[in-house]
């Protein structure tokens, strides 16, 4: 079976409501996509950094749990894992602030096993961090050089400068590099300062990219390829959280892509109603996620949810 390799923070989020601690879980956007997978029984691997202190262990325990590969897990000695407050506001939205403690030389643990048509699923600051760039294209072009399919998620958030070159640069690095480009009305808000949809792709991504997907929360989805235009009605549903959303929306993508047999050679034949079969699997694992405070869908969904 195809397997899915993601690299990205992992971290321990404590969410807030009303000012007050709701509860703690394990996050991290291109993580929780990479628990949600694996629950559905998709082989995943993931690549990240971890300080040795007790908040490692969770996270390591929880990944290994459910199955996440965590060989690629850099544990830093003497160093606090990071950790992240979230707060919940009226509309279940989350405002983030972060304490990281990592060390000055990072992403030192080699290049994991990756085959064509594998899934090499990247995104966040992570994936624009100057501290490491140079490391981190080592790894987009060495999954592009054994032929896997790219998934970069910008999750650019208002706290990061848009305005920076380097992170402007960086973007639009990580877009060329990706097979598809997922990505939310806030995070091109956040990076173009634009609303619309269709300028972002004609005016910003079509150079960039052949595949490009944003997610506009209760709004739907749109896709755009140079051959298709469509948009996707959201499933009606009352939110108990919205962290986890995009992250389980892109698991949802990944997994349908698998499911269905969709490799990188057809992607250029794949007509309207094969991409919605697949931008449903999003839509579902997104919405599921929105009724829980867990930043992943449930192991007992995942169970019926492959049987459907």
């Amino acid at each position: 079976m195809r397997k899915v390799v993601g690299i990205g923070e992992a971290i321990l989020d404590i969410i807030f409501e009303n000012e007050q601690p709701k509860r703690s879980v394990v996050g991290g956007s291109v993580l929780n996509a990479m628990v949600s997978l694996s629950r559905l029984g998709v082989p995943v691997t993931f690549i990240s950094e971890v300080g040795d202190d007790r908040v490692g262990d969770m996270i390591c325990h929880l990944l290994a749990e459910n199955g996440v590969d965590t060989h690629y897990i850099d544990r830093f000695e003497g160093r606090k894992s990071p950790v992240s407050l979230a707060f919940l506001g009226t509309d279940k939205s989350a405002e983030y602030i972060f304490h990281t403690d990592y060390p000055e030389e990072r992403l030192c643990m080699p290049f994991p096993d990756i085959q064509e048509d594998d899934i090499f699923m990247f995104g966040s600051f992570y994936a624009l961090n100057p501290v490491y760039r140079k490391r981190f294209v080592a790894f987009l072009e060495e999954a592009k050089r054994r032929k896997a399919l790219l998934y970069y998620d910008p999750n650019f958030r208002s706290s990061h400068d848009s305005s920076h070159p380097a992170l402007r640069r960086a973007v639009s690095e990580n877009c060329e590099y990706a097979t598809i480009v997922r990505g939310s009305r806030e995070d091109f808000f956040n990076l173009y300062h634009k609303t619309e949809m269709d300028e972002v792709y004609a005016k910003i991504m079509k150079p960039h990219c052949r595949y490009f997907l944003t997610t506009q929360g209760a709004d739907g989805v749109n896709f755009y390829t140079e051959s298709i235009r469509a948009h996707f009605d959201s499933q009606k549903i009352t939110p108990v959280s919205t962290i986890g959303a995009g992250d389980n929306f892109n698991a949802g993508i990944a997994y349908g892509l698998i499911k269905y047999g969709i490799r990188v050679c057809d992607l250029p034949c794949l007509s309207k109603a094969e991409w919605e079969k697949v931008i449903w699997c999003g839509m579902d694992l997104s919405s599921e996620v929105c009724r829980s405070y867990s930043n992943y869908i449930s192991p007992e969904y995942a169970v019926n949810y492959k049987n459907k």
